[in-house]
């Protein structure tokens, strides 16, 4: 029983750290348009490239972003 007790109290910690490591950004481009992602974008020769919350990648120039916002 102690044990058990023990692997939950440890499988709700590992959850907790694991949902506090991603934080959502959103990148808005000059057009209007807005993608949010789980991670900030990498910046690749010119362009950024993230997967949006769908799972869809997504590359977009640096030129074309206005900004790039971590959400509260």
């Amino acid at each position: 029983m102690k044990l058990r007790h023990s692997l939950g109290i440890a499988t709700l910690l590992g959850a907790a750290l694991l949902a506090g490591c991603a934080t959502q950004t959103v990148v808005t481009l000059h057009n209007g348009t807005q993608y949010i992602t789980r991670d900030k974008p990498a910046s690749l020769s010119g362009y950024y490239e993230f997967e949006d919350l769908a799972g869809n990648p997504v590359r977009v120039r640096a030129d074309d972003v206005a900004t790039i916002e971590e959400e509260d």
